[in-house]
């Protein structure tokens, strides 16, 4: 397999590939310049019929990620803005998430950090073969922008198919990572070196002191203390949901 792509640099203004139509569309457009605004990346919108009308925004920072102080942040800032453009007539409630471990991939950059690893992808117009839906492994990303062409080994293939195959990111409809082990065990990894590093402007803590245990000529009856395994990374955060509402100014 590939091996996975080194840390990508992009700007924060990087254009997407994918965008949405009608209403969260409009959502879009107000909501992308105010996240960029505070440091996030706008990843997606969504409207479901949920509990009457849920609007679920998905953001991100540059390096991916977004804890559930960021979601708050970005659903404070948002939801009087989304109010004083008028852009919901009705009541509805706000979700604000991170892209999660089998993220959306919607910029050029998602698709360089994903090398190495399984999607799902699906495109606007087919290609010549007729085929509009693939997945498998992403090998590399030629070009830039909406030129750029994904190299791409699939694990759907018939015998009878190329498993090798070219597909123009310009024309895509939708991709997201697939869930791996694999991915989990980036994920984790990836959480608990960050979880190490100290903030900024600090220095890391000194390694604690070894201490050495009673040895094995240590009484039977005397329970061995066994060692912490490290907490997982959450994959997802979302805002408590708030009463129907058409912003924190409702009444």
């Amino acid at each position: 397999m590939t091996e996975i792509a080194p840390e990508i640099e992009a700007p924060l203004d990087e254009p997407r590939l994918v965008s949405e139509t009608g209403l969260a569309a409009r959502i879009a457009h107000i909501a992308g310049p105010t996240l960029m605004g505070l440091g996030f990346r706008l990843v997606r919108v969504k409207i479901s019929g949920q509990d009457g009308m849920t609007l679920q925004i998905m953001a991100e920072k540059l390096d991916g990620s977004m804890n559930i102080e960021d979601c708050e942040l970005a659903s404070e800032t948002l939801s009087p803005v989304l109010d004083v453009e008028d852009a919901i007539a009705q009541a509805y409630r706000l979700e604000m998430s991170s892209p999660g471990i089998d993220r959306p991939l919607v910029r050029v950059s998602d698709f360089k950090r994903a090398i190495g690893h399984e999607a799902w992808i699906e495109l606007a117009t087919p290609q010549p073969d007729g085929r509009k839906r693939f997945r498998g492994i992403i090998l590399a990303v030629e070009g830039a922008g909406r030129d750029a062409m994904l190299a791409f080994e699939r694990n759907d293939a018939r015998s009878d198919e190329e498993k090798l195959v070219r597909l123009p990111l310009g024309a895509l409809e939708e991709a997201r990572l697939v869930l791996t082990d694999e991915l989990i065990r980036e994920s984790l990894k990836a959480g608990k070196i960050a979880a190490e590093q100290p903030p900024e402007g600090e220095e890391a803590a000194p390694e604690p002191p070894i201490r050495r245990g009673p040895g094995r000529f240590a009484a039977k009856n005397q329970m061995k203390q066994r060692p912490l395994v490290p907490a997982g990374v959450q994959s997802q955060f979302k805002k408590s949901p708030r009463p129907p509402g058409r912003g924190p100014n409702s009444k």
